[in-house]
This record gives structure tokens, sequence and C-alpha cells, in this order.
């Protein structure tokens, strides 16, 4: 043992656990042992605690590393730079769709990042999405309009936010890594993964980045539009949604081709082809 866990050790059990599971700062080496020989009771909890979170962040850390499998292809095959790209807002009733792209450094590792729809927590994806956009060499988020949503219909018009979304970024990305799709009239070479925002680190901080951006859009859309409840469903069809549909009827951000949207105006329910 050294002087310093010896010190450590008689620091009072909730200062302990402040420092290592609050701060989350690093456990000196012997000090676990330590711990996990007092005789206090409190101790040995503690310890166990610390174990607990020292095998949660290996296990995140592998994650992370597994992450980035797809852009580790890429990079041994001379691509330095790769944009992840994902899109979000293709289901809701209303509002744009909105795309991202995101080059990000590389080996970049940020604890937590991963597909936003597996990030319930609002507070948390925008921290994410916050630190992906500081931390990033470049990124970029671009809109399909509902008046595009109606005429080229939802999935053409995801497609072109996309592409806007790449040409906005102010890096000219050398690979593009696509959620589930390819992006058209793009001469980057690219491929498109299936389930890509749970797979690949770059398409998961873009999918972050393009589900954030478009639930601040849709907040906005609340302040304009009060009594629909866009800021809790952020335009999905939920039961509020639907009852503020047929009581209020639609508004001009409502997607006129969609079926529950049409119903409410009276129309045939069938949006027609998608793809």
């Amino acid at each position: 043992m050294t002087r310093d866990t010896d010190l450590l050790i008689m620091k009072p059990l909730t200062e302990l656990r402040d420092y290592f599971l609050v701060e989350r700062r690093p456990v000196p080496a012997g000090f676990l042992q330590q711990l996990e020989h007092d005789p206090r009771r409190g101790a040995q909890q503690l310890a166990a605690r610390i174990r607990k979170r020292m095998l949660e962040n290996r296990r995140e850390g592998q994650r992370l590393r597994n992450l980035l499998c797809f852009e580790r292809q890429l990079w041994k095959q001379g691509f330095r730079i790769v944009a992840g790209v994902d899109e979000a807002g293709m289901a809701p009733l209303a509002g744009p769709v909105v795309a991202a792209a995101v080059i990000l450094p590389r080996d970049y590792r940020l604890p937590g990042l991963d597909d936003s729809k597996k990030i319930p927590d609002e507070l948390v994806r925008e921290s994410l999405a916050l630190q992906i956009k500081r931390d990033a060499v470049s990124w970029s988020a671009a809109r399909g309009e509902v008046e595009e949503i109606d005429r080229l219909n939802i999935y053409h018009a995801g497609l072109l936010a996309m592409r806007r979304a790449v040409e906005g970024l102010d890096t000219q990305p050398e690979y593009l890594l696509v959620d589930a799709r390819t992006v058209p009239h793009c001469a980057i070479p690219q491929r498109g993964i299936v389930h890509g925002d749970a797979v690949s680190a770059s398409i998961a901080a873009a999918s972050i980045i393009a589900k954030t951006t478009r639930d601040a859009c849709m907040i906005e859309m609340d302040r304009a539009y009060p009594g629909y409840g866009f800021a809790s469903h952020k335009g999905y069809p939920t039961p509020e949604h639907l009852a503020a549909l047929r009581t209020r009827g639609p508004l001009v951000i409502h997607r006129r081709t969609f079926g529950p949207v049409r119903e409410a105006l009276g129309l045939d329910p069938v949006q027609g082809k998608l793809f």
C-alpha cells in the first residue's frame, strides 16, 4: 500500500462515495482491495459498488470500440474523413423531416453515444448532442419541409434532407455511412447500413443531432400553435395528437398526405405510394 491510499482510506465513506461514484475519479492501485478488507460494512458495500462501476466502464468501453468497426474498416482502406448520415421524423403527422451529417474525430468515443431511439431521456440526448457538436470535425442539419413531404412523399423528402445535410458540411467527407439507405445525387462514395444508428458511431451521432434538432423545432411549433401538444408528442400520432386533430382540425404544418390528417380533412385516408 502507498501513503496516498493509506490517507485515502481514512476519509469518511460519504466522501469516498462522492469521490469515486459521483465524480467518477480513477481508483488508485491497491485501494479497492484495501477497502474490501476494511471491517466496516459500509466500506465493503462501497467497494462492491466501485467494482460494479469499473465493470460497467469496461463494458461501455468495449461497446464504444465495437461502434467504430465500420469506421475502422474505412480508415484501413485509406478513407480519412468519414461522415455519418441519419434522419428523424419520418412517422410524425406534422413538421419537417430532419437529417444530420456528422464527421467525428478519429477513434472518437463518447460515453453514452448510441442510436437516439435508445436514449429516452431528452436531457441526456440534448447533452450528448451538445458534446458531439463541440467535438465534431464538422456537422450539419437540414430539413425536408412539409410541402416537400406532401409533394415528393416522406421517403424522398427524407432523402432530400439527407443530401442537404451532407452538402451543408464545411469539411468535404471522403465517404458516407448512411442509416438504411444511400443519399441520391451524391458523388461521394457511400454505404447504407441497416440499423446503422445502432452499429456505427458516426451514424449514431447523426441520429442524435437529427432527433434533437427536430425536437427543438417541434417545441417552437408548440409555441406557435398552442393546444396541439407538439412539445410533448413532437408531431407523432399519439392519442393526444389525434384528439386535437379531430377537435381543432389540421394546421399548415400537418402533412396532408398522411392518413389521419387526410381523415380529419374529410379526404381519402390512403397516403399513396411511399417509395
